[in-house]
């Protein structure tokens, strides 16, 4: 069983940065893969970052491509998302989510688990 928290989100002005953090809970979070996901009002929840459990491996969506940067630091059982050059689009709410399973990562029905997410906005 893992829990997962987010933290870092707000409102932040257009061209702005945040870095949101993911805290796990559970002796084992540096077996799972981590994805970061988000969900705009009206919209379906969509991959945006993953990050293999070593962190040798990370997956962006080609609309953050270049401003965002996902990393991990299993030591302290922390996953991370650095955010730059935020745009309006961008403002939603982020989920963190954590897999065992293999399949593509941008595939929501392979995250096992998902924290309760954290909104991010940001303002023109």
């Amino acid at each position: 069983q893992v829990q997962l928290v987010e933290s870092g989100g707000g409102l932040v002005q257009a061209g702005g940065s945040l870095r949101l953090s993911c805290a796990a809970s559970g002796r084992t979070f540096s077996s799972y893969g981590m994805g970061w996901f988000r969900q705009a009002p009206g919209k379906e929840r969509e991959f945006v970052a993953g990050i293999s459990w070593s962190g040798g491996s990370t997956w962006y969506v080609d609309f953050v491509k270049g401003r965002f940067t996902i990393s991990r630091d299993n030591a302290k059982n922390t996953v991370y998302l650095q955010m730059n050059s935020l745009k309006p689009e961008d403002t939603a709410v982020y989920y963190c989510a954590a897999r065992s399973t293999q399949g593509a990562w941008s595939g929501k029905e392979y995250y096992e688990y998902w924290g309760q997410g954290t909104q991010v906005t940001v303002s023109s």
